[in-house]
């Protein structure tokens, strides 16, 4: 397609093998390419690259052993260690929502909290109590009769002031 200014207006248009014909009517201009039909020596054709990891013997056994691995339902053993930390995370996540679950079913009330404050002071008594038995009991028997001597005695004196 010549205009009057003596170039080709559209060049792309144009068949490369064949420069001096243009675009046919019947053609679009998406047309297919031109070194499929393998009637023009001048063009380059693609070749498909290659992959020199895919190509290696050792990329070969290992992806054939986890195609095996795979039929046979066998998951590789080792995991990552994203998903390992990951998998742990998510465990912790739902014992302490499990935990908080249980604290709120054991929301106490006042009276029963102070109930609970009652029950301890009354406990650290009874063990207050306990260790002083376990004292006495303990104690040789001349520093209790001591005790005794001296708890007499100041009943003893009591009673004289008071007469």
């Amino acid at each position: 397609m010549t205009t009057m200014f003596r170039y080709p207006v559209f060049p792309h248009l144009q068949d490369p093998c064949d420069p001096g014909l243009s675009l046919s009517p019947g053609r679009s201009v998406m047309a297919e390419p031109d070194y499929l039909d393998g009637d023009c020596d001048e063009l380059i054709k693609p070749k498909k690259l290659i992959n020199p990891v895919k190509t290696s013997r050792n990329h070969q056994d290992l992806h054939r052993e986890l195609l095996m691995n795979q039929k046979r339902g066998l998951a590789p053993q080792n995991k990552p260690e994203l998903q390992k930390v990951m998998e742990k995370r998510k465990r912790e996540q739902v014992l302490k929502a499990q935990k908080e679950e249980q604290e709120a079913h054991k929301k106490r009330s006042d009276l029963e909290i102070e109930l609970m404050k009652r029950q301890q002071k009354l406990e650290q008594l009874e063990l207050e109590q306990q260790k002083n038995e376990e004292e006495q009991e303990n104690t040789p028997e001349f520093v209790k009769m001591k005790s005794n001597l001296r708890r007499t005695k100041q009943e003893t004196d009591g009673e004289e002031r008071t007469t």
